[in-house]
């Protein structure tokens, strides 16, 4: 369950908000969609990626059905008393992993929801896909995402300045 929060997280930009309110008639598994309803009830599809794809099946399949139960549920993802997870318990999974990993930074869904923003950003997305993706109504919140990096400003001056 906990690799399948972080792939799509990362994967997909989503808010905390969005994940923990996932049912299974938002999810499009062949075509990698998620069918969204943001802030102010907005709707949007968003993508996410295959890795992501790959731990929602093996938690479908392994982990979910532990948590359920014997209960029924549309929801996703589930905490230990077979409801709906919690955002608390989402951020507790990321301090987890990140103290696991060693990573003393501050991580949190929303530093996810950043990375996703940025990493599409430099490898070439349109910032209006990028808008599009985290369900922004206005393009100049989307910008407060793509912070410009060291690397990509170095990468961009010595492409395009005409002296080497």
């Amino acid at each position: 369950r906990d690799k399948a929060i972080l792939e799509l997280l990362y994967s997909s930009g989503l808010r905390v908000s969005e994940l923990v309110n996932l049912e299974f008639s938002h999810l499009d598994f062949q075509n990698r969609m998620l069918r969204l309803w943001g802030k102010g009830f907005k709707e949007r599809i968003v993508p996410f990626g295959e890795e992501a794809k790959t731990a929602i099946e093996a938690y479908l399949a392994k982990g979910r059905p532990h948590f359920l139960k014997g209960k029924r549920s549309n929801f996703i993802f589930l905490g230990p008393s077979g409801k709906p997870i919690t955002r608390q318990s989402v951020w507790n999974i990321i301090k987890r992993y990140t103290r696991k990993a060693g990573i003393a930074k501050n991580v949190t869904p929303h530093t996810l929801r950043h990375t996703f923003a940025t990493h599409i950003l430099e490898n070439g997305a349109d910032l209006r896909i990028i808008q599009e993706c985290l369900g922004h109504s206005d393009i100049s919140t989307t910008q407060i995402y793509t912070h410009i990096t060291r690397k990509a400003l170095q990468e961009a001056y010595d492409r395009h300045f005409p002296r080497k």
